[in-house]
C-alpha cells in the first residue's frame, strides 16, 4: 500500500489545506518582490502580450470582476504601459494592447518573478516535478473555466429561447 493510498479522507483535506496555504504564501512573497509592476499587474501584462484580448476574456482569463479588470487596465493605460483600441468595425469592442513600455516592463517582471521562483524551486530538488505538476493545476483550471463558460452559454442560449 502506497503512502498516499493509506491516507484518509480527513487527513487527504488537511494535505489540500496545507498545501493552499503555501500557495497563498507564495502569492504574498511575490506581492513583495520588486518588479516594477504588481503580479496582477504582470497576470494582465502577460495575457494582453499573447494579443490584445476584450476586456469580458481577460477578466475571465484573470479569474476577476470586470470592475477590477477596468481598474488595473487604468493603471496599466496610466503608467504608460499598455493602450486602448477600438476594434475596426466594432467600436464598441475595445482592446488592450502593450506599448514598448509594456514589454519591457514584461522582461522586468519575467527576470524578478522568474529568478525568485526558480531559486525556490532549485530548494526543493524537485524542480522538473513541481513544474509538470504546476502545468497540469494550470490545465485544470482552465478545463474548469471553459466547463463554467459551456454551462453559462447553455443557460444563456436557454433564457434567450424563452
Amino acid at each position: 500500500m502506497t503512502e498516499r493510498a493509506g491516507l484518509t479522507a480527513g487527513a487527504e483535506a488537511d494535505e489540500a489545506v496545507n498545501a493552499l496555504l503555501t500557495v497563498l504564501r507564495i502569492s504574498r512573497v511575490m506581492e513583495r518582490i520588486e518588479a516594477g509592476v504588481s503580479p496582477q499587474q504582470y497576470r494582465m501584462l502577460k495575457l494582453i502580450g499573447e494579443g490584445g484580448e476584450r476586456s469580458a476574456r481577460l477578466a475571465e482569463k484573470l479569474a476577476v470582476a470586470r470592475p477590477t479588470l477596468t481598474s488595473t487596465a487604468d493603471s496599466l493605460v496610466a503608467a504608460g504601459l499598455a493602450y486602448r483600441e477600438a476594434e475596426p468595425g466594432d467600436r464598441r469592442v475595445v482592446r488592450l494592447r502593450l506599448t514598448a513600455e509594456g514589454l519591457a516592463a514584461i522582461e522586468r517582471g519575467d527576470q524578478a518573478y522568474g529568478a525568485w521562483f526558480d531559486s525556490l524551486l532549485g530548494h526543493t530538488g524537485r524542480r522538473e516535478e513541481i513544474l509538470a505538476d504546476l502545468e497540469a493545476l494550470g490545465d485544470a483550471l482552465t478545463e474548469r473555466r471553459r466547463a463554467r463558460a459551456a454551462v453559462q452559454a447553455e443557460r444563456d442560449d436557454r433564457a434567450g429561447q424563452l
